[in-house]
């Protein structure tokens, strides 16, 4: 079955509206569940490569999460204001900033462990349709960041 040009401009059949729509509904449920942990949703995401990989040079955390430093900076500084990381110097670069755990914030993991079980319950799904969604989910995620690496052709006339 084909589809017609017009329906190509029907935001029903927008796969980027279907994923936004997502992951707003993702970020309610997270809300009300890192509340109890004195968390946003983008401040989990930094405990979760720190409580995974241990002390990282802040570009590397970056690297991780796929944010730039102007957009993790403030979100290391509340964490640190918070006592659940600390951000420190390198001695052999002063460039680089590492940024660690405190003992709170490796004392938060285990308060945490029970977030993904309860996202996990939320989304209706079993663990191996989670799996082959996340899967796909990072396929797409490689395609669409090949295609933005090529020279995009302006739209139009």
């Amino acid at each position: 079955m084909t589809t017609p040009a017009a329906d190509w401009l029907r935001l029903d059949q927008q796969i980027c509206f279907s994923l936004n729509a997502a992951s707003r509904a993702f970020g309610g449920i997270y809300r009300g569940l890192l509340k109890d942990l004195g968390l946003t949703y983008p401040q989990y995401l930094v405990m979760l490569v720190l409580w995974e990989h241990g002390e990282l040079p802040v570009k590397k955390l970056g690297e991780h999460l796929r944010l730039d430093s102007g957009t993790l900076s403030p979100l290391l500084k509340r964490l640190e204001a918070a006592g659940l990381v600390r951000r420190e110097r390198s001695a052999h670069d002063e460039r680089s900033v590492r940024v660690r755990l405190t003992g709170e914030g490796e004392a938060l993991r285990e308060r945490a462990l029970e977030v993904p079980r309860r996202i996990a319950a939320a989304t209706g799904f079993d663990l191996d349709e989670i799996r082959d969604l996340r899967a796909r989910l990072d396929r797409l995620t490689g395609a669409l960041d090949a295609a933005a690496a090529l020279p995009q052709e302006p739209v139009g006339p």
